[in-house]
């Protein structure tokens, strides 16, 4: 089986480093879904208004090499531990396929791109290819019982993040709340704890460098690419 993309991704994040590793964790970051030409025909979107989410079939786009290794090491289990991919979300994979729920913000039928879909909480870098979209459906799709793996005994801890006043003029309000949940998720690799170090996210049209000490992420400055 061939398939096509059927749409694109926009999104503030312009690569892969800082997008979070999730989808649904950043609820104030926005991102939209532009239609290729062929595919630009609102009637294939009647009815998907009345749905709150949405699941996205996508490509890993940015990874320029194939998956070799039958283990991957989460971040979560602090990026040393090694555990089957196919028990992971691990980006490197035989298919390069996302898959992610997020929230349908809204629906635009008709606009100069053809049909336009909001959706909030998305990890998609901006670019990536989306192969299909299908509405999420509670009854079926939600399993709040359900045992989670290594992730049951792992839980996720939020840095507190500083941005100096002067760069949040930088960004609309969206954006800001979104750049500083995406940075409480700690972007860094897990096995980086160089207080020293300082890393570079781009975010916006902008390239956010900042140091992480212990629980405490401080961004110094940005460029605008």
């Amino acid at each position: 089986m061939e398939i096509t993309p059927i749409a694109t991704f926009h999104s503030p994040f312009n690569d892969k480093f800082g997008i979070p590793r999730q989808s649904g964790i950043v609820s104030a970051l926005e991102g939209t879904i532009v239609f290729e030409p062929k595919f630009r025909n609102s009637d294939s979107l009647r009815g998907l208004e009345e749905f709150d989410y949405i699941w996205l079939i996508w490509e890993f786009s940015a990874n320029k090499h194939t998956a070799a290794s039958p283990t991957v090491r989460p971040p979560r289990l602090g990026g040393n531990t090694r555990i089957g991919v196919y028990a992971t979300r691990s980006p490197y994979r035989h298919n390069a396929l996302g898959l992610s729920v997020v929230k349908l913000i809204k629906v635009e039928l008709n606009t100069p791109q053809g049909p336009v879909i909001h959706v909030g909480g998305a990890d998609l870098m901006d670019g990536t290819p989306i192969y299909d979209i299908k509405p999420y459906i509670a009854y079926a799709d939600a399993h709040p019982e359900a045992r989670c793996g290594f992730v049951d005994n792992n839980d996720w801890q939020s840095l507190e993040v500083t941005i100096p006043q002067e760069m949040q003029q930088l960004f609309s309000p969206q954006q800001l709340e979104a750049l500083r949940q995406s940075l409480a998720l700690d972007p860094r690799p897990h096995y980086h704890d160089d207080p020293a170090k300082v890393y570079g996210m781009r975010f916006a049209g902008h390239d956010i460098h900042f140091t992480v000490d212990g629980k405490k992420l401080e961004v110094i400055d940005s460029t605008t690419l």
